[in-house]
């Protein structure tokens, strides 16, 4: 069929043609926010859940619901060797100033840069990768004690301040929160539960892998009382046919029998996988209705297309000594794996493979569901690396 009219969309956060199965969690946000605006108490929500789920779709499309019903927002990526404080403090100037703008809270606004303005100055000798335009001179004494703890809070008190009196609120999207350092997180958990107390309206919408609630409960430990940590993962199969059957019935093409139940099958209902194979299904077929015969000459493709971007981009960060790590886990299946199972495939003690099992926690690869196991962060990995590392010669260590 035609390429050019084939509506699937795999891509890191690009919205798919039909976001299928995830009305509860967009509608739940959109109450939360607008109690918030309304001055009444709601608990901030993080995402959690592997890769390829579509946490960061979601969270661009609670966004763009958030700008439409006139809230203020700002939206960052927390990558790993940046700091909190240079990420945010841009994306708040811009917040503020749109905010500084509305008449009623011209004042409060101007109040809230200046705030920033001895935040970002007051900090620069700690987090040296802060960089941000001054609009106005500090205001001595607000924000400006060179700790972060107490500076964030003062700062999105002042935003919440300005917000509420424009008679908004100030949504923050932070995706990949996983990233952010344990001692910047309890800055923004307490800033955030202060704001709280005074009902101002500020509120985090966030996502990140499934360690998030156990670091946040580590950095503070009311974290889990403060937040809603729903777990988003694969589509149910009904949610999964409608995102693949949809677009192409908008097309008036259809599946034959079986067609749309290997698809589910094959890409276990997650989001990601589901838009790839929608994708080289489509390509591959000749008229409609996409037949079974069809699916079968896509996987394939879909998997070797996976395997050189959606896989391969991560497993290049890999050190040896982690990609032995990981193919000894694949080894025993999708898991989650006692860690002294992964260490009886490597011949090791559990001791002397913790920095390495540490390592690829930090790097965002694997997580621990409870103490001593650990599992995957992206479906289907352990798949992957049997096969880019088939046979035993990954055992050898040269």
């Amino acid at each position: 069929m035609d390429p050019v009219a084939n509506p699937y969309a795999p891509g890191a956060g690009t919205p798919p043609p039909e976001l299928a199965g995830r009305h509860e969690i967009l509608e739940g946000v959109r109450i939360a926010a607008q109690r918030v605006r309304a001055g009444r108490p709601a608990k901030s929500l993080l995402m959690v859940g592997l890769r390829g789920v579509g946490k960061t779709v979601l969270l661009d499309r609670m966004r763009n619901d958030a700008e439409a019903a006139g809230l203020h927002t700002l939206r960052i990526e927390a990558p790993e060797g940046r700091s909190l404080p240079a990420l945010l403090a841009p994306q708040l100037r811009q917040a503020l100033l749109r905010l500084s703008r509305v008449e009623q809270a011209r004042e409060l606004g101007q109040r809230a840069l200046r705030a920033l303005a001895g935040f970002a100055r007051s900090l620069k000798l700690k987090y040296a990768d802060i960089e941000v335009g001054m609009d106005f001179e500090p205001e001595p004494g607000l924000a400006d004690n060179g700790d972060l703890e107490h500076d964030l809070q003062a700062l999105l008190e002042a935003a919440g301040e300005a917000a509420r009196g424009a008679g908004t609120a100030l949504i923050l999207f932070i995706d990949e929160l996983q990233y952010v350092e344990e001692e910047q997180m309890a800055a923004l958990i307490t800033a955030l539960h202060r704001v709280a107390q005074r009902q101002l309206p500020v509120m985090l919408v966030g996502a990140g892998l499934p360690q998030l609630p156990g670091r946040m409960g580590r950095a503070k430990s009311y974290a889990e009382r403060l937040f809603d940590f729903p777990r988003i993962g694969p589509l149910d199969p009904t949610a999964a046919r409608a995102a693949i059957a949809l677009p192409a019935r908008q097309q008036q093409v259809e599946f034959a029998a079986g067609a749309l139940e290997r698809i589910v099958h094959e890409t276990q209902g997650y989001p990601y996988f589901l838009q790839e194979w929608g994708k080289h299904v489509w390509d591959a077929a000749s008229a409609s209705p996409i037949t079974l015969h069809d699916v079968e000459q896509a996987s394939y493709v879909a998997v070797v297309a996976l395997d050189e971007s959606f896989f391969r981009v991560r497993f290049d960060r890999l050190t040896p000594t982690e990609k032995r790590y990981l193919r000894a886990m694949s080894g025993l299946g999708a898991g989650p794996h006692r860690s002294g199972d992964i260490a009886d495939v490597l011949g090791r003690k559990v001791t002397a493979l913790g920095p390495t099992r540490s390592q690829l926690i930090g790097k965002g690869m694997v997580w621990s569901p409870n103490h001593g196991d650990t599992a995957f962060t992206v479906p289907m990995f352990d798949q992957f690396m049997r096969r880019i590392m088939p046979g035993d010669d990954w055992r050898v260590v040269e």
